[in-house]
């Protein structure tokens, strides 16, 4: 271990790739492009991942809009990246490609499409060679005498290693039959097919069936988990509840394992087969928190606890490799954690912390077929990441990639984890992010709550609070009450069924940063996205005084209409009890009280948001102007709830900051 630690922290590190969009600047220069420009600009690494033989780094970077682009680069590093699939991001867009071979990967695309009543959101799988030919789509081809229409599925079961250029998919079957002909498909549901990507030629694993839900493999070929889902009401409505099925060795019978309810997190939930231990690890609650558990496949269901966490929920297990085997737990508390189950990836895992004492966030992205080299990736609250790829024969890592080179060399602001007590004595965890030099006193403020409500933030990086913070605002992320991760009894019933609690740990927040002087409470503002922007404005119908501007992007706005946009969607049952009924939904509902602001708000959405329809933001702004009140709303054409082009995203950071600083005034 000693002898590691000491190889690694005494390299030299290899060249970054040439492309201009995975370098930075050169060493003591600073980024001519303005802020807005430079946060605003997405992710230059999307995705990244290992070729088997570990000789190629394949990653996703964007292009123009919403486009982007699938690169191949030498993981030696020295040479520019070559584009190999490209997409321009109407309708599709490139969400993420591993390799199948050592030439050749498959690629899931995200596809987004407004039609005259809905907008329609699906996936479709394709392969591709490393030089960009050879293009197959692995989904299955659409049929005019379909009997109904896939929206997407399909899902990458098993990686077959050993098998070049094959791999089990699972894959949605639709019904067909041609009118006046006796030819007909029957088959309906989700199955598994070993296909060849080069060929397409399949080979059924499993056949369909309607119920199905997922398909889990233990990483040698042989699917030993199904998730069937339940359905309810005459319409089929989905209910969230699956009942898991699994095999045991050797056998093609299916034996009952468990139930998990995915809306209330009961039950276990599996993740993944450890075929040499005949065990299947995955999620269940202890103590009202998740807990990792290891549940054996021999036909006894022994329950092992693996992993249980006294603060916070277990949410994830650590894999790697072409078999995507579990190595550890992983969990945040005030930072992102990792426990390894492997003891030479933990020793590894110690040792590049200390080589890498600046970047305290360190994980294994990806690892070639034997594990002899790993794809790392590593960054910190001012460091927006950047990846490495280290051999362990011979003890040598080299840097090769920028997370953000755009950022590269500019002065980011470090994150503090803090708690603020509110009104009825419960601490609340939050991260607050000053201005780079300032004294953080009586300095233009931020509340910024986050988005699901299901959801959380994390120490690291996040260009929202990193641009704000390089304009001069004090940004504080609050981890409310209805925030997920911390357990059961935090949760509640989620921000929306238990808003008031939520809400008011939100306003807690604001009024802590003007009592600890950080805060000049004549300019506190409030910035939200999704639920965040819910939260954002909802928190003026709670307190109309306490904030003198308010941003909110692609925000709910009346939670009873929020339902009623999945009315035709077989979610919508789920939906509804997310958001209750009675009472509360319409009293938590900042369309419903416009009378009730006073500070001026600035509204951005998407006309293509799938998560947060256009009316939510439209309906807000219209009933603010009708109680005279001061409100702006920003459309953006053809993006959806992540605004994800860059252009987008820098001038919605330009237009809230221009409205911030003229709106928060002593």
């Amino acid at each position: 271990m000693k002898k590691l630690l000491t190889a690694v922290s005494a390299l030299a590190l290899l060249p970054c790739a040439g492309a201009a969009f995975a370098q930075g600047p050169a060493a003591g220069t600073a980024p001519s492009l303005d802020a807005a420009t430079l946060f605003g600009a997405r992710e230059g690494v999307q995705d990244a991942s290992l070729s088997p033989g570990g000789t190629k780094v394949a990653f996703i970077a964007p292009t123009k809009g919403q486009g982007n682009a699938l690169y191949i680069v030498d993981a030696a590093g020295g040479k520019a990246p070559t584009p190999a699939l490209i997409s321009s991001g109407d309708p599709d867009r490139i969400s993420s490609c591993s390799w199948v071979s050592e030439q050749r990967l498959a690629c899931r695309l995200h596809i987004l499409v407004k039609g005259a009543i809905e907008i329609m959101e699906g996936s479709r799988l394709v392969a591709v060679d490393a030089d960009g030919t050879n293009t197959r789509l692995l989904s299955n081809h659409e049929r005019t005498d379909d009997l109904g229409m896939v929206l997407g599925g399909d899902d990458v079961v098993d990686w077959l290693t050993g098998q070049d250029g094959s791999v089990m998919l699972s894959r949605v079957y639709v019904p067909s039959e041609r009118i006046g002909s006796n030819l007909k498909d029957t088959r309906s549901g989700y199955g598994v097919d070993r296909i060849d990507t080069r060929s397409l030629q399949v080979k059924e694993i499993e056949p369909p069936k309607p119920s199905a839900a997922e398909y889990i493999s233990d990483g040698h070929g042989n699917v030993r988990i199904m998730a069937a889902a339940t359905s309810g009401g005459a319409t089929g409505q989905a209910t969230g509840v699956y009942l898991y099925y699994y095999r045991k060795k050797g056998s093609r019978e299916w034996e009952r394992l468990g139930e998990y309810d995915a809306v209330h997190r009961e039950g276990f939930s599996p993740y993944a087969v450890d075929s040499d231990k005949d065990v299947v690890y995955g999620l269940k609650k202890k103590d009202g928190r998740l807990a990792a558990y290891a549940v054996s496949l021999d036909g006894s269901k022994t329950e092992t606890l693996l992993y249980a966490h006294p603060q916070v929920d277990v949410d994830g297990f650590a894999r790697i490799g072409r078999s995507r085997r579990a190595v550890g737990v992983t969990f945040a508390t005030d930072k992102r954690q990792v426990v390894y189950f492997d003891p030479q990836l933990a020793g590894l895992a110690r040792s590049l912390s200390k080589a890498l004492p600046n970047l305290p966030l360190v994980y294994f992205a990806d690892s070639s077929a034997d594990e002899s080299k790993l794809l790392i990736w590593a960054g910190s609250d001012n460091d927006p990441g950047r990846y490495y790829v280290f051999d362990k024969t011979r003890k040598q890592m080299g840097e090769l990639m920028l997370s953000r080179p755009e950022l590269e060399n500019a002065r980011l602001a470090s994150v503090r984890h803090v708690t603020y007590r509110a009104a009825d004595g419960t601490e609340v965890p939050a991260y607050l992010t000053l201005p780079p030099g300032s004294d953080g006193k009586k300095l233009p403020t931020l509340v910024m709550p986050h988005g699901g409500p299901e959801s959380r933030d994390e120490w690291g990086f996040d260009w929202l609070s990193q641009y704000f913070a390089r304009q001069g605002y004090a940004v504080l992320q609050p981890e409310f009450r209805g925030s997920r991760g911390y357990g059961d009894a935090w949760f509640k019933n989620n921000g929306y069924k238990s808003w008031r609690a939520a809400i008011a740990d939100v306003n807690d927040a604001g009024r802590w940063m003007v009592a600890q002087g950080i805060a000049d409470p004549g300019k506190l503002g409030i910035f939200g996205w999704s639920y965040g922007g819910y939260a954002a404005l909802q928190a003026n119908v709670l307190d109309p005084k306490l904030y003198k501007a308010v941003v909110a992007v692609a925000p709910v706005t009346d939670l009873p209409a929020h339902v009623e946009e999945w009315r035709n969607w077989t979610n919508h049952r789920i939906e509804a009890e997310r958001i209750g009924t009675g009472p509360e939904p319409r009293e938590g509902s900042p369309a419903q009280h416009a009378d009730a602001f006073v500070a001026p708000v600035l509204l951005f959405h998407g006309d293509r948001d799938r998560n947060v329809a256009l009316h939510q933001s439209q309906l807000m702004e219209s009933r603010l102007k009708g109680a005279g009140k001061n409100v702006e709303l920003v459309v953006y054409p053809k993006l959806d709830h992540q605004l994800d082009d860059s252009e987008a995203r820098a001038d919605m950071l330009r237009k809230a900051d221009a409205f911030l600083k003229a709106s928060l005034k002593p």
